[in-house]
């Protein structure tokens, strides 16, 4: 075995430094953004003070002598204009959660993150407190002015402003919330006179709390690192997504020049370099590095370019809403299947829980059997004991009668003709008598049916079982 094992000898690559992560956010202290103007920062002002009016107005309105909308854990209703819901009825809570989830996907397919730039909570809660700063504190380079300087009475004055403006917002967005799911008027009296439970008193803390810290203090950590939209959106995204990008062939080489030259002449694209589209953001991103997991799709960053645009005498649109197909040199297709899909499931889905909303029962019934199987009333017939469980879901008082459905040898006894409030659950107890002993021995079904002497369309039954030893 003189023979040796052939060697070649390889060159060895020296190793190449690691790659630095980019951080998620361009700023790693707090971000103060810049004030501008722009369409999109109207689109989201009326987006944001609709969802404010929703908010905080619904529940001050009135119907039938009580809050419009109340959820009301204690009396487990659910109140939503004339309409009474029951624990019963989470089906329809469930379907609207599906609609919702799919208007999500539908609305991210065709634009990205436009909720969340234009509508999420925690978006609009954010730029309210930023306001609150601009106001107290002035515009962004007085703000880091501000934080750079040492502490004296002026800092401490508009700082103790902004933190009352905070907290203010933060205690009638806690209040609102938990007014829907207790009487606000009785909540709103019960604070002023500190007369307020425990529980209503955590939860307002609470809530306030949570407002406080999450759109004063967390802010775009909240987008960044704690919603899950933001984890997996990029799944939802095809070439033909409009969102939020840099027209990089347009804009580069990117920097500075005076009003008037040909930056061709110089070497140079569109972008003048300004930064204006990173101080505007209310992440600290910057939208010429590519689409990235921390931008929200506000679109503050094509206000500000396109005011820049227009300074410099430039076309609009070096930041704008595009597809990655787009930015290609293609055309991008508005009209696709996975959109089409998503529009037409919507708006089945929304039409079924409209019918299913539209058809529901305005009656309740369920029917509890006696856990004891029989007995032998007085007149030595057997008997079998029930409860019905009655619930009225209109909003009026109605009359019920009580009846068997087509059960020869049977008969009801008990209480036939009830009355039921509104909105309000009524338990009878009934017996059932077995009149005809020649049927066969062991367990036998049984229907019970009950109608409205107010409303004759309204009917509905329930069944159980009858149980006899005899033959």
């Amino acid at each position: 075995m003189s023979e040796r094992i052939p060697a070649q000898v390889i060159e060895v690559t020296p190793a190449l430094p690691p790659i630095a992560s980019k951080p998620l956010s361009a700023s790693s202290g707090p971000i103060h953004t810049r004030r501008f103007t722009g369409l999109f920062r109207d689109l989201r002002r009326i987006g944001a003070g609709v969802l404010c009016l929703l908010f905080f107005g619904t529940l001050w309105l009135d119907w039938d002598g009580r809050q419009a909308v109340l959820w009301s854990l204690e009396q487990s209703k659910f109140y939503i204009f004339g309409a009474t819901f029951w624990p019963q009825d989470f089906i329809l809570l469930s379907g609207l959660l599906i609609i919702c989830a799919f208007g999500l996907f539908f609305i991210t397919v065709f634009a990205g993150r436009v909720w969340c730039g234009y509508t999420c909570p925690q978006s609009v809660w954010t730029w309210m407190f930023m306001w609150c700063e601009q106001v107290t504190e002035g515009d962004r380079n007085q703000r880091i002015k501000l934080a750079a300087a040492p502490w004296s009475a002026n800092k401490l004055l508009r700082r103790s402003a902004k933190h009352v403006l905070w907290l203010a917002i933060s205690l009638a967005t806690a209040i609102t919330f938990v007014g829907y799911f207790t009487p606000v008027r009785d909540l709103v009296a019960n604070l002023a006179t500190w007369e307020i439970g425990g529980t209503a008193l955590f939860w307002v803390i609470f809530f306030a709390g949570a407002t406080y810290i999450n759109a004063g203090w967390m802010r775009e950590q909240v987008c960044i690192h704690m919603c899950p939209y933001a984890r997996f959106q990029s799944v939802m995204f095809d070439k033909d997504t409009l969102i939020v990008s840099y027209d990089a062939p347009r804009g580069e080489s990117r920097g500075p020049r005076k009003k008037g030259s040909d930056p061709k002449a110089q070497g140079l694209g569109d972008c003048i370099d300004c930064q204006m589209c990173v101080q505007v953001c209310p992440t600290g991103i910057d939208i010429r590095d590519g689409l990235q997991i921390a931008c929200i799709g506000c679109a503050a960053c094509i206000d500000a370019c396109d005011s820049i645009m227009d300074r410099m005498g430039y076309a609009r649109g070096l930041v704008g809403y595009s597809s990655e197909r787009a930015l290609e040199g293609g055309k991008t297709n508005l009209l696709r299947p996975r959109l089409i899909g998503y529009a037409i499931a919507l708006v089945l889905m929304i039409l079924a829980l409209a019918w299913l909303a539209a058809t529901r029962p305005q009656l309740s019934v369920d029917v509890i059997k006696d856990r004891g199987m029989f007995r032998e009333n007085a007149a030595g017939e057997i008997e079998n004991i029930y409860n019905l469980k009655l619930i009225n879901k209109t909003q009026r008082d109605q009359r019920y009668v009580v009846e068997l459905e087509e059960a020869p040898g049977f008969r009801l006894q008990g209480e036939h003709e009830v009355s039921i409030g509104a909105g309000e659950i009524l338990s009878l107890p009934v017996s059932v008598a077995l009149t005809d002993d020649e049927g066969p021995a062991g367990s036998r079904p049984l229907r019970f049916v009950v109608r409205s002497l107010d409303d004759p369309d309204t009917e509905i039954s329930a069944g159980s079982t009858f149980v006899s030893p005899r033959r």
